[in-house]
């Protein structure tokens, strides 16, 4: 992708969703945490599903640890690797409580140094918690960032840092939630809905720009 085409690009995806959210369900910034350290390797929709029982019986650091291991594994357990999860949720809960107060850190060192959250859900975090101007690759970014050539990379650390560095600072507050709900709903890993898509006319790959760009036949 053009750095000329990185604008339209976005403003067509600003225009299309002006104020794009999360699809995890949460009412604090610790249910935020939760919820995001639950979803690795899980949907949405799983977690969703998890954490309405879950938050409803603590959604607080102190009462997700007077549930005990074996509590919140009984409202989880419908989420892949629910028993280390559980355990990383119970042993970031007693770190709330001992090094912030009971509250969620606006830190990234202090994040990641939760059992359990990693750069990825750091991110989530500070984006969507905090406001703050980063992104998360996840299957879906990664997937986009490379299809459409906006930012291509090899690892999800390279498409992350090649996202920061391209898209323009007046985008970037929500461009976390645009690439990822644009990615799983539109540029799809099979069957991308191309003919659908705002941004197809910026895309690599999209499949009018890829016979447009082909060399002619001799």
């Amino acid at each position: 992708m053009e750095p000329v085409h990185i604008e339209p690009f976005f403003a067509a995806l600003a225009a299309a969703n002006p104020e794009p959210e999360t699809e995890l369900e949460y009412k604090s910034d610790f249910e935020l945490l939760c919820a995001v350290l639950l979803s690795a390797q899980a949907t949405d929709v799983s977690v969703n599903r998890a954490t309405r029982t879950l938050f409803a019986a603590a959604s607080t650091p102190a009462q997700m640890l007077a549930l005990g291991l074996q509590g919140v594994q009984a409202h989880i357990q419908s989420i892949g690797l629910y028993r280390s999860k559980a355990r990383h949720l119970l042993q970031t809960c007693q770190l709330l409580l001992e090094r912030h107060g009971g509250q969620v850190p606006r830190s990234r060192a202090a994040l990641e140094a939760l059992p359990g959250v990693g750069r990825k859900t750091a991110n989530v975090v500070l984006n969507v918690a905090f406001g703050e101007p980063t992104l998360a690759v996840d299957t879906h970014v990664f997937r986009l960032a490379n299809r459409s050539g906006l930012a291509p990379g090899r690892t999800p650390l390279e498409v992350e840092r090649g996202l920061l560095a391209r898209i323009p600072p007046a985008y970037l507050r929500h461009a976390h939630n645009w690439l990822i709900l644009h990615g799983r709903y539109v540029c799809r890993a099979r069957a991308p809905l191309c003919g659908q898509c705002h941004v197809a006319a910026w895309c690599d790959t999209a499949p009018h720009n890829a016979a447009a760009s082909a060399p002619p036949r001799p």
